[in-house]
């Protein structure tokens, strides 16, 4: 599973990072965690207001702090 990270590196996306890195730890699952921080390559997603979380390519979430329980709840 690849999980990414779309964002310029504020303070909510350094924390979507983290959060998103926990729930996946949790669920005991293999993933490759990516940040994208190129505004180029966020915007390609069609992604306007970070953060964004995407998975395997799919935007799940633009533009919110998603907690641990969220980012699981997306992903299981």
């Amino acid at each position: 599973m690849k999980v990414q990270i779309l964002g310029t590196g504020c303070p909510k996306c350094r924390q979507l990072e983290g959060n998103a890195r926990k729930a996946l730890d949790e669920l005991g699952l293999e993933f490759e965690l990516e940040k994208v921080s190129d505004i180029n390559e966020i915007m390609k997603f069609g992604v306007m207001m970070t953060p964004g979380l995407a998975v395997d390519g799919e935007v799940k979430a633009v533009g919110k702090l998603l907690s641990v329980d969220e980012i699981k709840a997306l992903i299981a």
